[in-house]
């Protein structure tokens, strides 16, 4: 029997606010254990939750990025569970009326554009975290109620690789609103992806398995094409798939039953009475619009017909909202858009993979590259020299036209002085004039490299061809 496969994701987004949603608490990777709380979060009695404003509108605008519509009136709930690592023993979140409903993603697989619809986002806490050792668990509070969205796609998808796709699209629009820098590897960006199988043209659901905490969209598709095929085989055998949670195991490329699943009625979901209800007025609504980013697609439309760049080079420059405002910042400051673009889809992106480092985590500023841009388009230096200025501005952040005035690698463009060396050449290499007048033109290049060899590299090329051109033409 075959099987027709539905997905659907949750995904957790961490918000890059400088407090916490209930309390005053810092916002803070990295910091000491148990440093960033205070007595909201550590749930002492009689403390009251004061929702942030700014955090909601960081939902709002991914809600409006992603086409949804607006609850104007939303609530909080009590989801009531007892974890380690939550003090309350309950989390804050929205159940019954959240922040917003309905919205859409694209996603483009073999050539074919497909919208996957989304349910809803809701606005709650995060918990914190525990460390288990051999004989003792820790318990660090410092993420407990920093603000997340949870974005739950409508079951709309049917292979792993569309899953990955809408990942992917979706942390992209996430991450060019700026409300989050969607880091997996931080935990600011997590998944749980939900699975059944359903013979081909039934119209009912199958029993799903999710998969939880999932922090790697090749994981999401490989702990997918794994489950699939698992439930596959086990309704061939005639067994009952069970709602279960179970979760991805990087070492046996296996997802592992964790428990069975917990349905609504587990968490006994009850209205936050902590929480007055939230209304969005159309003034809020226009202030977080007003202040809305542009979106890749918008930008990649820019690109294409602005700066003339390929489809492709716009795709690439927008993987990253870093390296998009960077090859702004750098055009808007004279540079050649298609050479920017080059290098940084080549020279640059090279060295930072190879450092293992972030565009921003390297000395380069949009100011040096721009005038080392400008060098090579006036002739002023070579493109294997800007190479060697290049690198070092990366490394030490230098200054590019001191570094190039210091170190003379400023390019000769002077016939006066070229042109004699010229002369002698051709006067040594008869053959290779011979051989150009008689149309091998590969003798042109020959010519060309031994005055670069002579100048180290210092002649401008095309000064030198010219002259080499000219200078044949005479005898």
């Amino acid at each position: 029997m075959n099987f027709e496969t539905v997905i659907g994701l949750e995904v957790h987004v961490e918000l890059k606010t400088k407090s916490k949603i209930f309390s005053p608490s810092p916002v803070d990777y990295g910091a000491e254990p148990n440093i960033n709380t205070n007595v909201i979060d550590w749930a002492y009695p009689g403390v009251l939750p004061v929702p942030n404003r700014k955090a909601y509108s960081m939902g709002l605008m991914v809600a409006m990025a992603l086409h949804m519509e607006i609850n104007r009136d939303s609530f909080f709930d009590r989801k009531n569970y007892v974890y380690p690592d939550n003090t309350k023993s309950y989390q804050i979140t929205q159940n019954y009326f959240p922040l917003a409903h309905d919205g859409y993603i694209e996603v483009n697989v073999a050539g074919k554009t497909k919208k996957i619809g989304i349910e809803e986002i809701h606005v709650e806490e995060d918990a914190g975290k525990n460390t288990h050792e051999k004989n003792y668990s820790y318990v660090d509070l410092n993420r407990q109620g920093t603000p997340l969205i949870e974005i739950v796609s409508k079951p709309e998808m049917s292979s792993p690789e569309e899953a990955y796709q809408y990942l992917e699209n979706l942390r992209k629009i996430v991450q060019f609103t700026g409300v989050s820098d969607v880091k997996m590897e931080e935990g600011s960006m997590r998944v749980d992806c939900n699975l059944s199988l359903r013979p081909y043209g039934a119209d009912h659901l199958g029993t799903k398995a999710e998969i939880k905490n999932i922090n790697s969209f090749n994981y999401a598709r490989e702990a997918l094409t794994f489950e699939q095929k698992r439930q596959a085989e086990a309704l061939r055998r005639g067994e009952q798939i069970h709602l279960q949670t179970r979760r991805w195991d990087e070492s046996t490329k296996s997802t592992i039953l964790m428990r069975l699943k917990e349905g609504s009625s587990d968490y006994r979901f009850v209205p936050e009475p902590d929480i007055p209800p939230i209304h969005i007025d159309q003034n809020w609504i226009d202030e977080v619009k007003a202040s809305m980013p542009e979106s890749p697609k918008d930008r990649i439309n820019r690109y294409t017909k602005d700066l003339s760049l390929s489809e492709y080079d716009a795709n690439v420059l927008t993987q990253t909202k870093e390296m998009s405002d960077f090859f702004d910042q750098t055009v808007n400051l004279g540079a050649d858009p298609k050479q920017t673009a080059n290098y940084l889809m080549g020279d640059v992106s090279g060295y930072l993979n190879s450092e293992h480092l972030d565009l921003l985590d390297s000395k380069l500023t949009p100011e040096n590259l721009a005038d080392m841009i400008k060098m090579i388009t006036k002739g002023t230096i070579s493109s294997k020299i800007a190479k060697k200025v290049l690198k070092e501005t990366m490394e030490s952040g230098v200054e590019v036209n001191s570094y190039v005035k210091e170190n003379k690698l400023a390019q000769n463009s002077n016939a006066e002085e070229l042109l004699p060396m010229v002369k002698e050449l051709l006067d040594q290499n008869q053959k290779s004039v011979d051989d150009f007048k008689n149309g091998k033109d590969r003798a042109i290049k020959f010519l060309m490299g031994q005055i670069m060899k002579q100048t180290k590299g210092k002649a401008n090329p095309q000064m030198v061809n010219q002259l080499i051109l000219k200078e044949i033409k005479k005898r």
